[in-house]
């Protein structure tokens, strides 16, 4: 039983597999849409940026194989002070923080319209010790379909979702994928940028990839050690 991990680029790709040396640790082979690059016990494919491109990628992946966990990886933007540049993010939730509809009112995420849902929980004991090995903070990480760039939708996130520490943009299209065969799902980030107002010259993206191939070192041990019974831990 292996480990899917999908990513938005291949930069985030290679930065998961070079926690296993060199690129002559990993072997590549299609999927439909995408390439799979295969390293220790972890299968890496690069399905595109936004929900949708993920879940397709996963989706195809997922029937290719068995897979004991699906993981969405990659960098994003931190909740200021939660998650500072550099650090990771393991998420406690993955929310569709934009998955609704506009009224008058306000923002009325799908589960108020009486339909879907906006929320999917990875397994509670694989997320503590995911962050117990990586250091990483955890939160809720949104998924969202068009990045923040402003202090006002910044402000509206976190009144929305107060236990928010990062933002992303596949990590709900993966667990949508995962979910609907029974898989369990992780999302782990590392804060390559605050949430907030755009500003370039802050990011810190090279960072970021680093503390994610550092990340996946640490977590082969736990993957290794996480059994059917933790699976079932609520």
């Amino acid at each position: 039983m292996r480990v899917l991990v999908v990513t938005a680029v291949p930069v985030e790709r290679d930065a998961v597999t070079r926690a296993f040396g060199d690129g002559s640790a990993v072997s590549v082979f299609p999927v439909p849409g995408a390439e799979i690059h295969r390293a220790g016990p972890f299968d890496v494919l690069a399905g595109g940026a936004g929900p949708a491109a993920a879940a397709a990628a996963a989706a195809f992946a997922l029937a290719s194989d068995r897979y004991c966990l699906v993981i969405s990886a990659g960098i994003g933007g931190g909740f200021a002070p939660a998650a500072p540049l550099g650090s990771l993010v393991v998420a406690q939730a993955i929310v569709a923080a934009d998955l609704g509809a506009d009224t008058p009112d306000g923002f009325v995420p799908v589960t108020a319209l009486g339909f879907g849902r906006d929320r999917i929980a990875p397994p509670p004991a694989l997320v503590r010790e995911a962050a117990s090995a990586t250091g990483a903070v955890t939160g809720d990480i949104l998924t969202v379909s068009t990045v923040t760039g402003s202090a006002a939708r910044t402000a509206a996130l976190l009144a929305a979702h107060p236990g928010a520490v990062a933002e992303a943009m596949e990590g709900f299209g993966v667990a949508e994928a995962a979910d609907r065969i029974g898989v369990p799902v992780l999302e782990i980030r590392a804060v390559s940028n605050a949430v907030g107002p755009r500003d370039r010259d802050a990011w810190r993206i090279g960072d970021a990839l680093a503390a994610l191939t550092d990340a996946f070192g640490k977590l082969i041990p736990v993957l290794e050690g996480w059994t059917h019974h933790d699976r079932n831990d609520s």
